[in-house]
């Protein structure tokens, strides 16, 4: 049985991760699980976890799923992660934990109870069940039906967020944590310097999962939508902040098509045709150069393997479903006769909404509400930022040598 906090080494050679995303109701999860048995049926050991609290995977495979990973043909397992499981499971010391942290610094008994729930916990249980099946090796392909897009980059900056709040909660050296920790032990039975090193060590392995996600030859997020103006320009948002944190997008599933050649002219949906060409057109021109893999309407209900296998065939055709499809930079440094260019690609950002801004190290882009840390190279720490432009979908930060260090 899988759980996410046994201990082993991660191997070297990593199973193929595909997440599927998209705003709630365009069908990710009829895509995902599409993909997972047509990957199995191609002799890829396959599991398929559902992050999103709504679950609809069992729906769409037709069969009783439940927290642990179920087998539901040969290579296929399905998995619905349920965060009280998870919780009940694995993050109950961590929240006496940090009850008693709280309580330590003064924080009242109210207080403590609400900072004691951990930030991001539903996401931080996804990924601990990630990491634990990508460091057990047992699958030749993971495949995460996600939750609607803004809980997906949440899930996707949940690493980055948890090292911030770690070194907030614990403000000291790790040597005086577990020294006072063990005392606090011996003189109360409370295991506060076991608990830190649990803590630490989960924190590490949301650590460890971010690098996995971030490798775009490791891993491919598949933006999902339907030929609707609404869908597209929430996926043109997140196609700019996947590309602001660096997650590879290797295509585009336009999931729901009507196919034209099957409706006579003149019918009720005459209209609904004519905008879904004009819309079609819209994403083409937005997202290529991604490949662009339509699934055609079947005209009813998608669930059971039956059905899923048609809507894979629709999808791949000819295509591998588990290769890269496709893979470009988001993030170049080049030098110049002046100093140093940064380029981070930021395809449908407006420039009025972006902001970069240096603070000793690190580059602080700003995208909307969206805000990433990049860390800058050493030799940049000589360096100042001069200018910031926006064009062609790539932000580019220029860098000249500061005035007290030139000749």
């Amino acid at each position: 049985m899988l759980s996410p906090t046994d201990d082993a080494a991660t191997p070297n050679a990593l199973p193929r991760i595909l997440l599927f995303t998209g705003k709630g109701g365009v069908g990710k999860t009829t895509c995902a699980a599409a993909t997972a048995l047509r990957a199995a049926r191609q002799g890829h050991k396959t599991l398929i976890l559902s992050s999103d609290p709504a679950h609809s995977l069992a729906d769409a495979v037709d069969e009783p799923l439940g927290p642990e990973p179920t087998e539901i043909v040969d290579n296929l397992f399905a998995q619905e992660v349920d965060l009280y499981y998870s919780m009940k499971k694995y993050w109950g010391n961590m929240r006496e934990l940090m009850l008693t942290v709280f309580r330590w610094q003064g924080v009242e008994q109210v207080a403590a109870e609400e900072l004691a729930a951990l930030p991001g916990m539903n996401e931080g249980s996804v990924l601990l069940w990630l990491e634990q099946a990508v460091r057990e090796d047992d699958f030749d392909l993971i495949i995460v039906d996600s939750a609607p897009t803004g809980e997906t980059l949440t899930l996707l900056t949940l690493p980055q967020v948890t090292q911030w709040w770690l070194s907030k909660a614990f403000p000291f050296q790790k040597f005086a944590v577990k020294s006072l920790g063990f005392g606090v032990r011996k003189t109360t039975g409370i295991p506060l310097d076991k608990g830190y090193d649990e803590l630490e060590k989960i924190f590490e392995k949301l650590e460890a999962i971010r690098d996995v996600l971030s490798d775009h030859a490791t891993t491919s997020i598949r933006l999902v939508m339907n030929p609707e103006k609404m869908v597209i320009a929430e996926a043109r948002r997140a196609y700019t902040y996947l590309q602001l944190y660096g997650y590879g997008v290797d295509s585009v599933v336009v999931n729901r098509v009507l196919p034209e050649d099957q409706i006579p002219e003149n019918s009720l949906f005459s209209n609904y045709l004519a905008s879904q060409r004009d819309y079609l057109r819209d994403i083409e021109n937005s997202f290529a150069p991604l490949p662009i893999l339509t699934v055609p309407h079947l005209g009813q209900e998608v669930f059971g393997l039956d059905r899923l296998a048609t809507i894979a065939e629709g999808l791949y055709q000819d295509h591998d479903a588990t290769a890269v499809l496709y893979d470009e930079p988001t993030y170049e440094v080049e030098e110049t006769a002046a100093g140093y260019t940064i380029r981070i690609r930021l395809p449908f950002a407006d420039e009025a909404e972006v902001r970069a801004r240096q603070f000793g190290d690190e580059l602080v882009v700003q995208v909307a509400n969206q805000r990433r840390n990049y860390a800058l190279p050493n030799f940049l720490s000589y360096y100042t930022v001069q200018s910031t432009t926006l064009a062609g979908g790539w932000l580019t930060v220029t860098f000249e040598e500061n005035d007290r260090n030139a000749d």
